[in-house]
């Protein structure tokens, strides 16, 4: 019945009933059983049970009453027998039993791989490879029992290279992919075992399933994602493949379509060329995510939409094909937000925000989905780990940077996750502490500015650690850490942290060692030499924009005060431009446009905005806020120029709107905002970073 179920037989009442009517007396015979029966009943159940028969009580009392009798018969067991019953188990652990007597089993059995591997045939060997690498990803444990049976088998792929059909080549090394990716070390005997089926790949490339090809693309993706290599051998097998998927686009079903496209992004981002092979897969693959868009299960969708940013982060162009893939896939993010992993959730969010910052619109459908996984994120914060935090962290403040309004949802996001990073802190590696000091510092004061600095306080004292900081790491590390001390300059109320600016100073000496190739690196260490004092070792070059409305503020407050000396866009001490410098009252008017604010609200600033600010203030100028949305009009900016008056020692005119009585704060920095909104009160005449 097993096997007919196996080869096609639907599972009808009658082949259910026979199953349930003969499973009972398993248990009552057991002890009748010789070892051969007792590995094809376990088969037979493993096989019934991973093609949809359920595990009834009478199936688990079933398999729990045979365990003990093969490990009283264990040495009765020929070479046929543990394959068989290897495979089993391995099955019925894959699909949910794993019991202590199967544990005890499994334990019992292992040691007769290496008792006998001289008896094993070619596909012996590709099954039970597969068996270790399902029992290796199903138990999250390699035991000295199956690290062993690895070892004894590895061999004897190389010394039968020859013999092995298509499906053991994709099997076997499907089966070492998957055990290097749960711990597997990339040993010798692992290398030569891949290296001699790599070039069976090339010999029998046209004798692959669709499945096969999936498989084999999948393997390489992974294997060279966990360190091996990029080998001659592995370039030709994917080189000779890769056509096949266009031969063949029409026998994948959708787990191999998101397999192959998982492994192609995979394979780019470690160092593949987007060779016109690779892009002809690509096209081929695209239109068929339209076609089974309904039958992507949510760990598909995860993964293409995955690949699909990472190809266009790597210079993959927004292709119609692309774009229509990928707009058919989020509506189903939006349907399936509940079955979502924790790394689901991270990747997709990822995606979106990496799609977004290479130019994808922010559509609807986008939009849509973005709200629906993050209203997710406060209820998994728990099962996030530390990649998942930091890369949320991260896609948060890039969806922000790029127009993404602060919902609510949002903010309770952010604010979810932050003391998951202090409960985390040790085990964050370079690239996670560089993203996650980016990103709280990029949403500015949208983090209330204690819960800023804990967060930084528990990154920051790693960096001294032997960890390895890429150049674009510690890039982003010291203006995090520049932005940090920035917001604690801003505010009268808060203490200030040597600590951090010691910190600054470690990352400055080690940016400024390094070939500094790109302009925001070169814009970054500019920024922190002035802060530290220290010589900057490169000459920074800015471009100059100026908007109408800023042209038309100038011009308003010129024909005012006509002996205002008033310069335009004019770099101090290196820094970015200011839009405006009084230059005798050593004052700098920041024309304020949506981009200097958390999602353009022209309240919460942004860490750049914040940054920029304190800079200044630091380098003993006195800073004035304005709003663009407050110089729409001339009635609108009447109020500052008044105030700007009064700053400079100059009374304003009468004017109805305005009380003469609403002066400037003596801070060093204020909005132009809260000199309308606020009376001259020396205990409100500064505001905080935290607001």
């Amino acid at each position: 019945m097993a096997k007919l179920v196996d080869n096609g037989q639907e599972r009808t009442p009658e082949l259910n009933e026979a199953v349930a009517s003969l499973l009972p007396h398993v248990n009552t015979q057991k002890d009748q059983f010789i070892p051969q029966h007792i590995a094809n009943l376990l088969w037979a159940m493993a096989k019934l049970v991973d093609n949809g028969q359920e595990r009834t009580p009478v199936l688990n009392e079933a398999v729990a009453a045979l365990l003990p009798l093969m490990n009283a018969k264990k040495n009765q067991l020929n070479v046929q027998g543990i394959v068989n019953l290897l495979w089993a188990m391995s099955k019925l652990v894959d699909n949910g039993l794993l019991t202590p007597e199967l544990k005890r089993a499994l334990a019992t059995l292992l040691p007769h791989v290496n008792a006998q591997k001289d008896q094993f045939i070619p596909q012996h060997i590709a099954n039970l490879l597969w068996t270790m690498a399902k029992l290796a990803e199903n138990t999250q444990q390699q035991t000295p029992g199956l690290n062993e049976a690895v070892a004894a088998l590895l061999p004897l792929v190389n010394a039968q290279k020859d013999q092995f059909i298509p499906q053991h080549i994709a099997n076997l090394l499907w089966a070492m992919a998957k055990l290097v990716d749960n711990g597997q070390e990339l040993t010798p005997g692992l290398n030569e075992a891949m290296t001699a089926l790599l070039s069976q790949v090339n010999v029998q490339k046209d004798q692959f399933t669709a499945q096969g090809i999936a498989n084999l693309l999948w393997a390489m993706a992974k294997l060279v994602d966990n360190g091996q290599d990029r080998t001659p051998e592995i370039n030709e097998a994917v080189a000779e493949l890769l056509p096949y998927v266009n031969t063949q686009k029409y026998q994948f079903i959708p787990q191999h379509i998101a397999s192959l496209l998982w492994a192609m992004a995979k394979l780019v981002d470690n160092g593949q060329e987007q060779t016109p092979r690779l892009k002809e897969a690509l096209a081929a693959l695209l239109p068929h995510v339209n076609t089974q868009k309904d039958q992507f299960i949510p760990q598909h969708i995860a993964s293409l939409l995955w690949a699909m940013a990472k190809l266009v982060d790597n210079g993959l162009e927004l292709t119609p094909g692309l774009n229509e893939a990928m707009t058919v896939l989020l509506p189903h993010v939006n349907v399936q937000k509940d079955q979502f992993t924790p790394q689901g959730i991270a990747n997709l969010l990822w995606a979106m925000a990496k799609l977004v910052d290479n130019g994808q619109d922010r559509t609807p459908e986008l939009n849509e989905a973005v709200a629906a996984l993050l209203s997710h994120v406060n209820s998994q914060k728990d099962q996030f780990i530390p990649q998942n935090i930091a890369n949320l962290l991260w896609a948060m403040a890039k969806l922000v940077d790029n127009g993404q309004e602060p919902t609510p949802e949002l903010k309770e996001a952010v604010a979810a996750l932050l003391p998951c990073v202090n409960a985390q802190k040790d085990q964050f590696n370079a690239q996670g502490i560089a993203n996650l000091l980016w990103a709280t510092a990029k949403l500015g004061e949208l983090i209330e500015l204690n819960l800023a600095i804990s967060t930084f306080e528990s990154l920051v004292y790693r960096i001294s650690e032997k960890l390895q900081f890429s150049q674009e790491e510690i890039s982003m590390s010291l203006w995090g850490v520049m932005v940090c001390c920035a917001r604690l300059s801003l505010d009268c109320n808060a203490n200030k942290n040597n600590v951090l600016e010691k910190h600054m100073n470690d990352l400055f000496t080690r940016l400024e060692n390094t070939f500094l190739h790109n302009e925001e690196d070169q814009r970054t260490i500019v920024l922190a030499a002035s802060w530290l004092g220290r010589a900057c070792p490169v000459v920074p070059h800015y471009q100059t924009t100026i908007s109408n409305t800023q042209a038309d503020f100038r011009d308003h407050l010129q024909s005012s005060i006509p002996s205002l000396k008033i310069e335009e866009e004019k770099s101090l001490n290196s820094l970015p431009p200011v839009d405006l410098l009084l230059t005798d009252h050593n004052m700098v008017l920041e024309v304020q446009g949506p981009g200097h604010y958390v999602g353009g609200d022209f309240k919460t600033r942004n860490g750049s905005t914040l940054l920029k600010i304190a800079l200044l203030q630091k380098a003993g100028f006195e800073v004035i806020e304005i709003p663009v949305n407050r110089l729409l009009s001339q009635d609108l900016m009447k109020p500052y120029i008044d105030q700007i008056k009064t700053r400079i020692g100059i009374p304003p005119q009468e004017h109805g709107s305005v009380s003469l009585k609403r002066g400037w704060t003596d801070a060093a920095y204020v909005t132009g905002e809260e000199h309308i909104a606020k009376q001259s009160n020396p205990a409100k005449r500064k505001k905080t970073g935290s607001q």
